[in-house]
């Protein structure tokens, strides 16, 4: 068993479309390498800073991400004697599934971009109760808590006029 701690910069493109880690920041990761029969088996935690939007009211939101990962790394197929066989890793992946060791260099890349990827939620939000705007006209609701359209229903409008025609009879008598 070895372990690893160290901090490599973020991979381009790592997230969603309202938030992701940005490109060349501080990816901490954690691992620990364990040779088990079929491979190398490895676990661990990466750590990120987190930039998007709030889905809702499209403020900057900032967050810390931390995942777990596991990933067994097999080691590759050999012959009778011990060579290695030369598959086309297309091939590979569609029957086996897994990564395969390269010599004794794994790529963690795809493992990590996954977790990660995976734990960032969908719609960020800057806050649990954030309002939104305002659909008509693109106000922060936030900050016009009071803000409201007066606007009827076209299916009401007409018993609105019966309405405001009753409501000024009575006043007048």
């Amino acid at each position: 068993m070895h372990r690893i701690a160290t901090t490599v910069p973020a991979p381009e493109e790592l997230g969603t479309m309202g938030c992701g880690v940005p490109e060349g920041s501080d990816l901490a990761l954690t691992m620990r390498l364990e040779s088990v029969i079929d491979g190398v088996l490895v676990s661990g935690t990466a750590q990120a800073h987190v930039v998007g939007e709030c889905s809702r009211c499209l403020d900057p939101v900032t967050d810390e991400v931390s995942v777990d990962f596991a990933e067994l790394f097999g080691y590759p197929e050999t012959d009778s004697r011990g060579r290695p066989v030369r598959r086309d890793p297309a091939a590979q992946d569609a029957e086996e599934g897994g990564p395969e060791l390269d010599g004794d260099l794994l790529d963690l890349e795809p493992t990590v971009r996954d977790a990660i990827v995976l734990a960032l939620p969908l719609a960020p939000v800057c806050r649990e109760d954030c309002p939104g705007l305002c659909p008509q006209c693109g106000l922060r609701l936030a900050e016009a808590p009071e803000h409201h359209h007066d606007q009827v229903d076209t299916r009401w409008a007409a018993l609105a006029g019966v309405l405001d025609s009753q409501h000024d009879e009575k006043e007048e008598g």
